[in-house]
C-alpha cells in the first residue's frame, strides 16, 4: 500500500478507541480496507484510497487530535 494513505495521530486511551470507530465508519462508507499499524510517535492509520485518508484528517482535526502524513 502507497504510504501516501496513512496518518499517524497521536492519541491513547478512549480517543485512540474514537479514532478507530471513526476509521471504521469511513473505511465502510467508501467500502475500502483500513489498517493500523504501530509508529514511533503514535498510532499509524492506512487506508485503501486517499479521499479516506482525507475524511479521517478532517475528522482528527474537528476531534482537536494532531495528525501528519505518515
Amino acid at each position: 500500500m502507497p504510504k501516501e494513505n496513512c496518518l499517524i495521530v497521536r492519541a491513547a486511551g478512549k480517543r485512540l478507541d474514537l479514532l478507530r470507530g471513526e476509521a471504521a465508519r469511513i473505511a465502510q462508507g467508501a467500502n475500502v480496507r483500513w489498517w493500523t499499524d504501530r509508529a514511533e510517535i503514535g498510532t499509524k492509520f492506512c487506508f485503501e484510497d486517499s479521499k479516506s485518508k482525507e475524511l479521517f484528517a478532517i475528522t482528527c482535526d474537528s476531534l482537536g487530535i494532531t495528525s501528519q502524513d505518515g
